[in-house]
């Protein structure tokens, strides 16, 4: 009976492989599938991008990849040349970085300092930030452009980028503390006792800890700044105005322009990708930060 026991364990394990192996290709034929719908969009825009006015009026953008004759550089030519759309990009990139990096910074030492330091009012200071999540953005518009007009920083792109970082900062605060809140407390007071002080050990353990978090939120608040258009659209005049607005402004004067909004629309689509591509494994990593003990 034991024999035959022993003999029938080896028999199942090698028939479980090749299930195994069945199931987890399913999994990634699954993925795969879903990949490309992802990117269909994205990829029939590029293509639109790349044919003339004619061509996309009078067919569909996948008749492209069995005529590949149709396709040019003409286009982005042309909009490298339009001063405006330019000038908007680099305003794009002007708003979105400065914010990124501001709210990042700011954020990391807010959430050390409500995690880790005790200080008078910390926690209902803490309560304050976490409130202040529930308020929309439509509340502070016209409050707020009413005293960058008093201050003259309304239709300028530190007027922007100011706007950006204070409604970006209590939720990028909550996150942060509530990861670093999760560091043991014994290995920071290790460090207490070797005789680090509260700068050492936030900027050469608690950052390096804090990295997966730090990405993540630093690549949802570049996503969030670079593709806002209603902040912009608000406080932003035709001198400072990023892509998104400009490209809105060309479809309202032009109507379907599409030689000019397909290369734009895809412009402004590329940089989010490629930042999401480039740093993925610590996006990944940044939201199962936790969810496993």
């Amino acid at each position: 009976m034991t024999t035959a026991q022993g003999t029938a364990a080896p028999r199942r394990r090698a028939a479980a492989r090749p299930a195994k192996w069945l199931s987890r290709g399913v999994i990634q034929v699954f993925l795969l599938v879903v990949g490309l719908i992802w990117l269909t969009p994205a990829a029939g825009l590029f293509l639109s991008s790349l044919r003339t006015e004619e061509a996309n009026a009078s067919s569909g953008w996948w008749t492209a990849l069995t005529t590949p004759g149709q396709l040019s550089l003409d286009n982005y030519t042309s909009l490298l040349k339009d001063s405006g759309i330019v000038q908007a990009f680099w305003n794009t990139v002007l708003i979105s970085v400065p914010t990124t990096l501001a709210v990042v910074a700011i954020a990391a030492l807010a959430g050390y300092a409500f995690a880790w330091m005790d200080f008078p009012g910390r926690d209902w200071i803490f309560l304050v930030v976490v409130a202040m999540l529930v308020v929309p953005v439509q509340i502070g518009l016209l409050p707020v452009a009413k005293l960058f007009g008093a201050l003259g920083l309304f239709g300028s792109i530190p007027g922007v980028v100011l706007f950006h970082t204070a409604y970006g900062l209590p939720f990028a605060i909550f996150l942060l503390r509530n990861y670093f809140a999760e560091i043991p407390k014994e290995m920071l007071e290790a460090a207490r006792m070797d005789g680090g002080g509260e700068w050492r050990i936030f900027s050469q353990l608690v950052l390096p800890l804090g990295r997966p978090a730090i990405a993540s939120l630093a690549i949802f608040q570049f996503l969030w700044v670079w593709n806002d258009m209603l902040v912009a659209l608000l406080f932003a005049d035709n001198e400072s105005q990023p892509l998104t607005v400009a490209l809105q402004s060309q479809m309202r004067q032009f109507g379907s322009n599409i030689g000019v909004l397909a290369p734009g629309a895809f412009l402004s689509l590329i940089v989010p990708l490629i930042v999401f591509f480039v740093f993925q494994r610590h996006f990944v990593q940044g939201i199962m930060a936790g969810s496993v003990k």
